[in-house]
């Protein structure tokens, strides 16, 4: 009996565990934030490459393992690197040239997988951003819309963007500025101008102006947005589609009067969610 809690302690001792034959092992010890950084340093050296890509993506890793592992051969190491929390803006500048692809069989396209994962990063600098934002693979350049540390200058560029994505994360980044948002706002992609509506940047005057737009689906992302006026949603409480409506019984700045009737609603979904909300 009093063998099994040494066992125990034996199985879940990280050193013993990062010396297993089953590389899913490894991996699991690799990907803990329990793992002490010396064990990291060992498994960062490890011969199977999803092994050092658990140590790349863990915020423990130490500095100067996270360097070794900027330059391993795989490129999914690398894009792990890129998406570290400590990964330094010389590791991700470097990175930034990375052409490692990885073919997507949903898009049936290669991906830059490091080069997106770097251009997400916080810790990237100005100019590299800026480099990332102009690539000619419009999924780099879609990863670089989303950044919040993107520059105006940039920005300004890209809501003009022939792929609908990066105008889509301009449109979601929350450090667009106003006048670019009035602008995608009026985007002829439906999901852009959705999108616009569920920014909490988005001015007075482009949510109204949305409030009437043709798609259903951009009405409802509309009435999602907590910021918007009680009487838009008041508005929007009358619409055919019980999505929208449901959307304005859930939204926090609903007026009572209008909860109360689409307490009545002919849906139940929007009944619910409208009486939920008066109690």
């Amino acid at each position: 009996m009093s063998a099994q809690p040494e066992d125990k302690k034996v199985h879940d001792d990280p050193e013993e565990l990062s010396r297993a034959w089953d590389w899913h092992v490894r991996r699991k010890v690799a990907w803990s934030a329990d793992t002490p950084e010396k064990i990291l340093d060992t498994l960062s050296r490890d011969k199977v490459q999803w092994v050092r890509e658990a140590v790349a993506g863990n915020s423990r890793v130490s500095p100067q393992a996270l360097v070794r592992l900027a330059e391993d051969s795989s490129g999914f190491v690398r894009s792990a690197v890129a998406l570290n929390s400590r990964a330094t803006s010389e590791i991700l500048e470097m990175l930034a040239a990375d052409e490692m692809v990885d073919y997507d069989s949903t898009l049936q396209k290669n991906r830059y997988l490091v080069k997106e994962s770097a251009a997400k990063s916080p810790n990237i600098n100005p100019p590299t951003l800026a480099f990332l934002a102009r690539d000619s693979d419009e999924h780099v350049r879609a990863a670089a819309a989303s950044n919040p540390l993107l520059s105006m200058e940039s920005m300004g560029k890209m809501v003009k963007d022939v792929f609908w994505e990066v105008r889509n994360n301009i449109a979601k980044n929350p450090s667009t500025p106003q006048d670019l948002l009035i602008y995608l706002s009026a985007d002829r992609i439906m999901d852009v101008r959705a999108t616009a509506a569920q920014n909490p940047s988005t001015p007075a005057q482009a949510l109204a102006a949305l409030a009437t737009d043709r798609s259903w689906e951009v009405r409802e992302a509309l009435a999602r947005n907590e910021l918007l006026e009680g009487k838009i949603l008041e508005e929007l409480s009358g619409h055919w589609s019980w999505m929208v409506r449901l959307a304005v019984a859930q939204n926090p700045n609903t007026p009572v009067d209008t909860l109360k009737r689409l307490a009545e609603d002919p849906d139940q979904s929007v009944q619910k969610a409208a009486r939920g909300r008066i109690r």
